[in-house]
């Protein structure tokens, strides 16, 4: 039986006890590939961080909510996976210093410094055993930096999507584009995120060994 490891939602990185970092994540998109996965009879292991959503039947969760508890977990379940399909929207930031104590008002400014989480897609790319999906949002040069970052990273396929406003977020019909590591584009328009699960597993499955 294949081993299916998938990510979904978002990281937080507190600022302090009651602040954090994110962004607008849902994960449904992750749950949608877990739930077909486990449907098609997979092993299914989703890692998520903080959502509303209910775990799909049969699939095994895994809860996280910092990007460095996400590697952990990705990283550890990643040996025995035959395709690896990150959706998660992790946090490329964290706060350096983050507060013990509630940061109070007191007028000014506040200088927050942020450095850089830990690449989990690069890292997972340089250890390549297992078919490897990743997921580019853009605002900007959506095909360009898509391939950009499918290279860089080894993925074999790169799952890439334009934001307009933040409509994208949590709405069920979306424009993709998926581009594998042949170069290969598939456009796909106004698809529910039910329906591109079943497409984007169909790709990823072509790439396991």
């Amino acid at each position: 039986m294949k081993k299916i490891l998938v990510t979904a939602g978002p990281t937080r990185e507190r600022i302090d006890p009651i602040r954090f970092i994110s962004n607008y994540s849902t994960g449904r998109f992750g749950y949608e590939i877990a739930r077909e996965a486990r449907r098609r009879g997979f092993d299914v292991t989703l890692i998520s961080g903080p959502t509303a959503l209910k775990t799909p039947s049969g699939v095994k969760i895994v809860r996280v909510e910092t990007a460095l508890e996400m590697r952990e977990a990705v990283l550890k379940r990643s040996k025995n996976a035959d395709c690896i399909i990150m959706a998660a929207a992790v946090c490329d930031w964290k706060a350096k210093k983050p507060r013990q104590k509630k940061i109070k008002k007191r007028g000014g400014k506040f200088v927050l410094e942020l450095e850089q989480n830990p690449d989990i897609l690069k890292e997972l790319g340089r250890r390549k055993r297992y078919a490897l999906v990743g997921f580019a949002l853009e605002t900007e040069g959506l095909e360009k930096n898509a391939l950009k970052k499918l290279r860089e990273k080894n993925l074999d396929i790169i799952v890439a999507n334009k934001l307009n406003g933040n409509k994208l977020f949590g709405s069920n019909n979306i424009d993709i584009v998926i581009i594998d590591r042949q170069g290969l584009r598939a456009r796909f328009r106004k698809k529910t995120k039910k329906a591109l699960a079943n497409i984007i597993l169909d790709k990823a499955l072509n790439f396991t060994i």
